[in-house]
């Protein structure tokens, strides 16, 4: 027996060693056989195609490279605005024509790609765009507001209709089932725990929803109001009208340029190079031009050894789970961070750190850590704390470590509070699943959490003091950070929600402006003109991604069944149940999509 174990072992060990050795030849063979870098011939045009998410990143893939290695690089804030910053001073690049449909990136990115459009039309390079049959949703023609010609095929959906918020509560589903939830917040407005105690929201939850929609209706309707030279208000009015033969309103009313098929946009634009007829148009995609060196395109580098450190935290703020086998991936963990942090303090080369944060928030402790960590290095080094997308609650707590924090117009921030939730399952347990239990216990509060019974009024006075004393932390680092008393930033927290420029107008974030200003803002407190760019984590290597996509392929059957607009609170419900240990959150109230 003991022999076919052996047997057996070895031969697996074997099976694994062969495989490895052919995994790791084969990636040497498509490296070496990669791409070289494309040739532009005169005369291409750029063609760009924007639909879905447009994220800030997207992190080198080695699997995808070993898979796919002609793939190019996706589109994402970061891959756009250095096209367009080629594609202007390209030589060979004629112009730029963009196919878009439903583009669902945030209002902060999006923004970014707007001024991205708007600083490479100062090249006096055309740019087009135009639609499929999906048509055009507002987030796409707010980006095409930048364009010389907006091109719209005849019977394409025009969506201009406004934006709405749609809030899911849980309270039915959860007294259906036989839980009950005993959920205790610090502030106000912190109204993480609203979906799963009420059946309909307060008026500070909707106060706050109706700012953040507000400021993102200011925004599209002034993209548009720019392009057309009409009023606010008569664009407003335009927005308000019946939706009926949107396309032949939009171009009526100037908001379209051209009603053409597809085949026709690439005539205009052939004809706009002055190509004979039976001459092709030359276009290079997106991912293709990516590939094309800033050098080359005609974009001026800098020989200095000077670099910023761009540190990416991205994701739930968690607590380190070491028995986990992927990893965290998704997720800012405390030693993932300072790993970061550490490599950028100890590199000699780096002058300036710029820790970019999109991060709804999370664990309280962790946050605290993290927090800790910006601070320690902002004492070796400049920081510049950027906020994404979202950086409220836990996200903004580690900001407050940085020497200048830099906001987006709307990026969601603030949310400076505390909550705990505890689901009390004692109906589920005991009378639908006919349990019984009996506790056992050496002192009073060792089944504190248990989630078999409801709170006792002491248990809950201990809880809510635990959630003050968190609060209380919460406001002194604030304090100490923006020179504001304890009570001045009470006024404003409370669980809060603004958007970045409100947020300004408060004096919690001291500067407006893009990741570029956020960097500019490092070399300026590093006392440097040039330097290159640092980005944290590093590329993973083969072995990192193949646990990373094993990750992201579990996350996907825990969630993917799950509408995309439940899909964030389950994630976050999912996260508080799983983490018993964690005793207070701060985290963002609630996961915001505009339609």
């Amino acid at each position: 027996m003991q022999f076919f174990k052996t047997f057996f072992a070895s031969l697996l060990g074997t099976i694994l060693g062969i495989l490895l050795l052919i995994l790791i030849i084969f990636a040497a063979v498509v490296s070496s056989s990669s791409e070289p870098e494309p040739y532009i011939r005169s005369n291409t045009v750029l063609k760009i195609s924007l639909s879905g998410d447009i994220p800030e990143r997207t992190p080198d893939d080695p699997l995808q490279e070993l898979l796919n290695p002609g793939a190019g690089a996706k589109v994402s804030v970061a891959s756009l605005k250095n096209n367009l910053q080629k594609a202007a001073v390209d030589d060979n690049i004629a112009g730029i024509w963009v196919t878009a449909n439903n583009v669902l990136a945030s209002w902060a990115n999006l923004e970014a790609v707007y001024d991205a459009f708007g600083e490479y039309k100062e090249s006096g390079k055309f740019l087009y765009f135009s639609t499929d049959d999906i048509g055009m949703n507002e987030k796409a023609y707010m980006l095409a507001t930048q364009a010389d010609s907006v091109f719209y095929a005849p019977e394409t959906m025009f969506t201009l209709t406004g934006f709405s918020a749609q809030i899911t509560l849980y309270r039915g589903l959860l007294e259906n089932i036989g839980i009950e939830p005993e959920m205790m917040t610090v502030g106000r407005y912190k109204s993480v725990v609203e979906p799963y105690l009420n059946r309909s929201i307060s008026d500070e939850y909707r106060e706050q929803i109706e700012h953040i929609i507000d400021s993102y209706s200011a925004t599209f309707v002034n993209a548009v109001s720019n392009k057309t030279d009409k009023s606010v208000d008569e664009i407003n009015d335009l927005i308000n009208t019946p939706p009926v033969d949107r396309v032949n309103f939009a171009l009526e009313n100037g908001l379209i340029d051209v009603i053409a098929y597809h085949d026709e946009v690439e005539q205009h634009i052939k004809n706009r190079l002055e190509l004979d007829e039976d001459q092709s148009l030359r276009t290079v995609s997106h991912g293709r031009y990516s590939r094309v060196s800033d050098r080359r395109a005609g974009l001026e580098t800098t020989d200095t050894s000077d670099k910023i450190a761009l540190i990416y935290a991205i994701g739930n703020i968690m607590p380190q789970i070491s028995e986990s086998p992927f990893g965290q991936s998704g997720t800012i963990t405390a030693d993932g961070f300072r790993k970061q942090i550490n490599s950028a303090l100890e590199d000699d080369d780096v002058k300036s750190i710029v820790v970019y944060i999109n991060s709804p928030g999370g664990a309280a402790t962790t946050s605290d850590i993290l927090w800790r960590e910006v601070k320690r290095a902002s004492e070796k080094k400049p920081v510049t704390a950027f906020m994404g997308t979202v950086a409220a609650s836990g996200g903004y707590y580690m900001a407050m470590g940085a020497d200048t924090v830099v906001a987006q117009n709307n990026t969601i921030t603030g949310s400076i509070g505390v909550a705990l939730m505890i689901f009390n399952a004692n109906e589920l347990l005991t009378e639908k699943l006919d349990l019984d239990y009996d506790i056992i216990k050496s002192h009073e509060f060792a089944d504190l959490y248990d989630l078999t019974r409801p709170l006792t009024n002491t248990e809950r006075d201990v809880i809510q003091r635990d959630l003050d004393i968190s609060y209380e932390t919460f406001l002194n680092v604030v304090a100490e950070n923006r020179g504001m008393t304890r009570d001045e930033v009470h006024e404003v927290a409370q669980g809060r929600v603004y958007t970045g420029s409100r947020a300004a107008e408060l004096g919690l974030v001291d500067i407006l402006g893009d990741l570029d200003r956020a960097l500019d803002v490092a070399a300026e407190m590093a006392g440097i003109s040039e330097y290159k760019i640092d980005i944290y984590p590093k590329k993973e290597d083969l072995f990192q991604a193949l646990f990373g996509a094993a990750d992201a392929q579990v996350r996907s059957m825990m969630f993917g069944w799950i509408p995309e607009s439940m899909r964030s609170e389950a994630e976050t419900l999912h996260m508080v149940a799983s983490q018993k240990d964690v005793r207070a959150w701060t985290i963002l109230p609630f996961h915001i999509d505009t339609r």
